[in-house]
Order: structure tokens, then sequence, then C-alpha cells
């Protein structure tokens, strides 16, 4: 362990977690002469967390690279948009399984965040709720990403790598799961959360992300075209002065954790496809206070706004029906997106 740590210290990236706090603040060595659009500052990484050989891991989680095979044949050789049946979404450890498990995982990361605590604990309470269902974190190495969660904090967009930073009252936060069951499928769902005493401008922009979504799951139904989305969610988020991201849609998932369709969520977009029943992807527009422009930090994972500016999300996976839309990462007794402050508020 010793050995282990001693070289974790030298890689400028990871630190044992029971180094002092200076040493856990530190800046990774890719920061220290990066230009930051926003305030946001990252933190030194744990190291990576094991998952146990029982739980089934998808085909990138040993990968050196964390490349999907599976996903790189399906880009290549198919453009259609997969049906599932009952038979996919409905046995034991199927689709809808998948996505009960990420709903259960997100709320528990949701539960224990609050002024103070890490993001690096958020993705230690992830990873352990994932294992403690049976499901690896989807997150974990696809394509080399370090932790189980991406947790998002003020500017940043996506894919905010959880360190040893503590949540500051007053901060915004987006807990984003994926869980890979052993029926083989994905379920993934994120929420932004209030922290403590947040501005009258962080309240209208959560607010707004979901209303973003919201109006595009009302639109879902047999019959009408993905590109369309994005025409709602631009509207939603115009109307409160907010812009919407460009760089980063929606997708096809299920037995893939990204596939066809594409489901951009700004405006003129050229998305190709008509929903059917059966069709599974997500929408999780990522919405801006600014400008709509990203740019990605030197982990080249860290999405941030271009002027610095907060961003949050709302993301579900989604069924089309044969009437409607049926939301599978929602809420217990909750069919339908209704917002409740109390629900995303943490103190």
């Amino acid at each position: 362990m010793q050995a282990k740590a001693a070289r974790a210290s030298r890689d400028g990236i990871t630190c044992d977690p029971n180094a002092d706090i200076n040493s856990r603040l530190s800046l990774p060595t890719w920061a220290t002469e990066y230009n930051f659009t926003g305030n946001l500052r990252p933190a030194l990484l744990s190291y990576k967390r094991e998952i146990p050989a029982s739980i089934r891991r998808p085909d990138y989680a040993d990968d050196t690279y964390g490349a999907s095979d599976s996903e790189q044949r399906d880009k290549a050789n198919n453009n259609a948009i997969r049906v599932y049946g009952p038979k996919e979404l409905d046995c034991e450890d199927g689709l809808r399984h998948a996505c009960a498990m990420g709903r259960e995982v997100l709320d528990a990361g949701g539960k224990a965040l609050r002024p103070g605590v890490t993001t690096d604990e958020i993705d230690r309470v992830v990873h352990e709720a994932c294992i403690e269902r049976d499901v690896y974190p989807s997150p974990l190495n696809y394509y080399n990403f370090p932790k189980s969660v991406c947790t998002s904090v003020n500017e940043v967009i996506c894919h905010g790598i959880p360190d040893y930073r503590e949540i500051q009252d007053g901060d915004i936060v987006n807990i984003d799961v994926t869980t890979f069951n052993k029926g083989g499928y994905h379920g993934d769902l994120n929420e932004t959360f209030l922290v403590g005493n947040v501005d009258e401008d962080g309240k209208k922009l959560i607010k707004t992300a979901f209303e973003c979504l919201q109006n595009a799951l009302a639109m879902v139904k047999p019959g009408t075209l993905y590109r369309d989305l994005g025409t709602k969610i631009h509207k939603t988020a115009l109307a409160q002065g907010c812009s919407v991201n460009r760089t980063y849609c929606g997708h096809g998932i299920g037995s893939l954790f990204h596939t066809s369709p594409n489901v951009p969520h700004y405006n003129k977009n050229k998305a190709k496809g008509i929903m059917k029943p059966g069709h599974v992807f997500t929408v999780e527009p990522m919405i801006n206070l600014g400008v709509q422009g990203d740019r990605t930090w030197g982990d080249n994972w860290t999405a941030v706004t271009s002027d610095g500016k907060r961003s949050a999300q709302f993301e579900h996976t989604v069924l089309v029906t044969e009437t409607g839309c049926e939301i599978l990462t929602a809420r217990d007794n909750e069919p339908v997106m209704v917002w409740n402050k109390d629900l995303v508020s943490r103190s």
C-alpha cells in the first residue's frame, strides 16, 4: 500500500485519502497552467475503486483504453433504432430493472449530498450502492473515465470527475448515474441539486433545466420526429434567458451505453428518425445561464461553459409506448415529471 501511495502521489492526478488536506486539494499537474473559464478548480482524485468479480461487467470495463467494441461495431454497421419488446424490458434483469437500479443509486447519491461533502464521497456512495444491487457503474473505465459517477458542479456542463474538493454552500451539483445489470442493460439518469443557499439565478437555472426536460418528454410519442425535441427545449430555455448547449446530446440506450438515435437538444438540428413504440433513449438537455459554448478541461473529460457561468441538467431514460411515453427512470409514484424544489434541495 505504501508503494502504491508513493507512486500515486507522483502521478500528479491521484492522492492517498489519508494525505493531509492541502495535498488532497492540490491542483492536478495538468491544471497548474490551465486557463479556467470560471471559479471552480479541480482537486486530486482518490484511487480507482474496485468491482467484485461476481458483478457482470460491460465489454469496456477491463479494456486498456476503455473502448467498447460492441458500440464501435454498432456504429459502423447499424443505422436502425432498436425496438425493445416485453422480453427485453420486463424479464427479471431486463432494461426496466436496470433503470430502476439507476433510480435507486441516484437517490442514494443525492441523499449524501450536502455542504462540506466531497464529490469523491458521492462517488464512494454511488459505487457501494451499485455493488449492493449487483450492478456495475457504467461510467467506470468507459473510455478511461476514472470514477463510478459524474459530478458536475456550477459551471461544469457534464462529465465532471469526482475529487477531493468539498461542496460549498451555494453550489449547484449534478449527479449523473448509469447502471449496468447482469441482464446486460444500462439505465441512465441525472439530476441537478441546490446545495445550501443558492442564489436566485441558480434557482431559476435549475427549474428551467427541469422544465426543458419536462416539456420535451411531453412530446414523446409514436410519430414525433427526434429533431423536434430540440425546438421545444430551445424555446423553453430562451423564455427564461438561458441557452442550450449544442455539443452533448441524448442517445439511444439499452444493451449499449450509447447508440442510435442521436437526440440533440437545440433547435434547427438535423437529427434523423421518427419515434416508434419500443424505442428507448435518453433526453438530457444541458442548460446554461450564459452562452451555449463549452470547453474541455485538461483531464479530457470535464466540459465547462466557455464564459464560466453555471449550467444545469436533468435526464431520464424513456420508452416510447403505443400512446406516449413511459419514464423508465422515474421516482416511484411519479409517472410524469412534476417540479418540487424540495426534492432537489440539500442543506
